[in-house]
């Protein structure tokens, strides 16, 4: 990533060292801060939350204090519908945040919750705001990625609106791919942490639905499955089946999911 002027950048976990084996990437920084801009966010994110499966990080209707970067294991967010079903409104990785979505209530509308060990960095909302005031770099960050859940809602939305079954699993199977790829993990090969019910009420399809098209999948040499570990085996033909075919290769962080 670069500023408009070419600057180089430096990712917010290089800088930090009590964090360097933390995946976080959405808060990277031009070069150029202080040593005390620097030591300010070291100091701000340096509290760690582990988790166990299960647990929940917030409920519905809890008072907004932080935001949260996932910096191991995986967190599933979900509110109770309209006729009284439970909507999964997201999975979130490592180097992804959760939280924004209560900025402008101060509250939380959604439950999050483990879907395995994980290990969440805090950043407390107000010296968050302090320090967005001071510098100006982290405002515009934290604006993109504000801009982004709301892509992410959107595309949901399109989804449950328009895409049929196969297509709506096909492309929640990609988005995993390009996330965790982007994550420098493999992007064919990887754990699903949470449960085929999970998935369906995220994808709006019954549990009976996401099991058959999982092994329709798997008949047609799309995939293999083994218990929650997937591998892509046909990533384009997976890419075809939601209608983006090969474009699919350089869409932007998580299109579906």
């Amino acid at each position: 990533m670069s500023t408009k002027e070419g600057a180089t950048v430096v990712n917010l976990n290089r800088m930090k060292h009590a964090c360097r084996e933390c995946s976080l990437r959405e808060l990277c920084l031009p070069v150029g801060l202080s040593d005390t801009d620097i030591r300010s966010l070291e100091n701000m994110i340096k509290r760690r939350k582990t988790l166990k499966k299960g647990d929940f990080l917030y409920r519905v209707g809890d008072p907004l204090s932080a935001l949260y970067a996932v910096s191991s294991g995986s967190i599933k967010t979900s509110e109770l519908a309209h006729d009284g079903d439970i909507q999964i409104t997201g999975f979130h990785l490592p180097g992804e945040l959760l939280g924004i979505d209560a900025i402008s209530t101060d509250l939380h509308p959604c439950d999050a919750v483990a879907l395995e060990t994980t290990v969440v960095c805090e950043l407390p909302m107000g010296k968050l705001e302090d320090l967005a005031r001071d510098i100006p770099s982290l405002q515009r960050q934290l604006l993109r990625v504000l801009s982004r859940e709301i892509v992410q809602d959107e595309n949901l939305l399109m989804m449950l609106g328009k895409m049929n079954a196969e297509a709506r699993l096909a492309a929640c199977l990609v988005s995993f791919s390009e996330r965790f790829e982007r994550l420098g993990h493999s992007g064919t090969k990887f754990k699903l942490s949470m449960s085929r019910q999970d998935l369906g009420d995220y994808l709006g399809l019954a549990l009976e639905t996401v099991s058959r098209l999982f092994s329709r999948f798997q008949e047609e040499g799309l995939i293999r499955v083994e218990g929650r570990h997937i591998q892509l085996l046909n990533l384009a033909g997976l890419r075809a089946l939601t209608g983006k075919g090969a474009a699919g290769q350089g869409s932007r962080h998580q299109p579906v999911a």
